[in-house]
């Protein structure tokens, strides 16, 4: 059931949503799997859940509309000349053609990063009507009560509502889809390293893997548009090595320390398989660069292995293309692996705009300790404490501390 409302409700909800709305769709198709979730334990599951879905859900819909007497007519109206018709629930014929679908997703997933809405509320209607999680899930994932990311979604909702933004695909394709890739790297990396953690660790694998599924569904839908193959590219490398990123008792492993054969070889093909395809297109961007970064790593059989005089050179590159205080730090950092740590930190001394940043701090950390600078180094590993909230790294970052203070 969780599978089915994963991987089938947005599709559904993209085809109900240009003929009923927004609001009317996603109830339809909550009430269509409460149904499910009801019956089917009784009765066994169809042979076609997604068109039993689809069908029972378009049923839902038009009962909505049915009931609400000021749209009636005219929502009737228009549901009849599309003709809705209401054959059985085994109707496979609901969700055959599947440009029609293509379409009517991605009409869907640009609604959700519209420029009018902020980006959290871009992130949370992403989740929630393209991923199909729960308001509980996402509320979770994000660490705020379920009422009050209720309300963000209400709002989100309203305002499409209200300014009447089309459900439609724009003529300025690409600035969207750059809301939207955005969107989908701040999910990834919140899965991938999240604040809070899972079970006390560092990885929400479920909201990592929501993420990757959204983009791949993004590559299907564009797949002439290389930076969506070169960001699904990214989270491919990173998803392959999350296992070896932290030990048995949930604490970090570093990159150099983790054990290789721990990474998953068929993710880290597919992931080199995506980014080829993607940098045959010949549209350089920064998520194919970042891309191109994860592949140095993810390809060397060994720590010693890694070309890190390249990976800073794409670095630099990465910099001219983005100028990120963030991208900076990384670029410091390759260049202390690839011509020592006191390189490294003359380009951290220049750095501005981080100070707020507990990475910046441990890395900083991290150099004065392989510099020979104890007591700098334990200023920089305490301050990286004071601001970091994840309790894998919290926990890493106190081990550091104590293996630069200790006699």
């Amino acid at each position: 059931m969780t599978r089915l409302a994963r991987e089938e409700s947005g599709r559904v909800l993209a085809l109900l949503a240009r003929r009923f709305g927004i609001d009317v769709a996603e109830e339809a198709v909550q009430d269509a799997l409460a149904e499910a979730a009801r019956v089917w334990p009784q009765t066994g599951a169809p042979t076609n859940p997604p068109a039993w879905l689809m069908t029972v859900a378009k049923r839902k819909a038009i009962d909505r509309v049915r009931r609400n007497q000021s749209a009636r007519r005219r929502a009737l109206a228009a549901a009849n000349e599309r003709d809705l018709d209401d054959d059985g629930p085994e109707d496979n014929g609901m969700i055959h053609d599947d440009h029609h679908v293509a379409d009517d997703r991605l009409r869907l997933i640009l609604l959700c990063c519209h420029p009018a809405l902020d980006r959290d509320a871009q992130v949370a209607l992403t989740l929630r009507l393209v991923g199909g999680l729960t308001t509980g899930e996402i509320a979770s994932a994000f660490l705020v009560p379920e009422p009050t990311l209720a309300q963000r979604l209400v709002r989100a909702k309203r305002k499409i509502r209200d300014a009447g933004i089309p459900l439609s695909i724009p003529a300025d394709l690409d600035g969207r889809v750059d809301a939207l890739l955005a969107v989908l790297y701040l999910i990834f990396n919140e899965g991938y390293l999240s604040r809070s953690g899972a079970a006390d660790g560092a990885v929400r694998v479920d909201l990592a893997d929501e993420a990757i599924r959204v983009t791949s569904l993004l590559v299907e839908l564009l797949p002439d548009h290389a930076e969506s193959s070169g960001l699904l590219a990214l989270q491919l490398f990173h998803r392959a090595r999350s296992d070896a990123r932290t030990d048995a008792a949930g604490d970090l492993v570093l990159l150099e320390q983790q054990d290789r054969t721990q990474w998953d070889g068929a993710a880290i093909r597919d992931a080199n398989g995506v980014l080829a395809r993607a940098l045959r297109l010949m549209q350089p961007g920064p998520y194919q660069l970042q891309a191109v970064i994860a592949a140095h790593h993810s390809n060397a059989v060994t720590a010693a292995d890694t070309d890190w005089p390249a990976i800073a050179r794409l670095y630099s590159q990465l910099v001219a293309m983005t100028d990120s205080p963030v991208v900076r730090l990384n670029h410091a950092i390759a260049v202390s692996m690839a011509d020592g740590p006191l390189a490294g930190l003359v380009m951290l001394e220049q750095l501005d705009g981080l100070d707020r940043y507990h990475l910046y701090h441990a890395a900083r950390g991290e150099l004065l300790a392989r510099a020979g600078e104890r007591t700098q180094a334990s200023a920089a590993f305490e301050r990286a404490l004071a601001l970091a909230d994840n309790p894998a790294e919290r926990r890493h970052l106190e081990r550091r501390l104590r293996s630069v203070t200790k006699d």
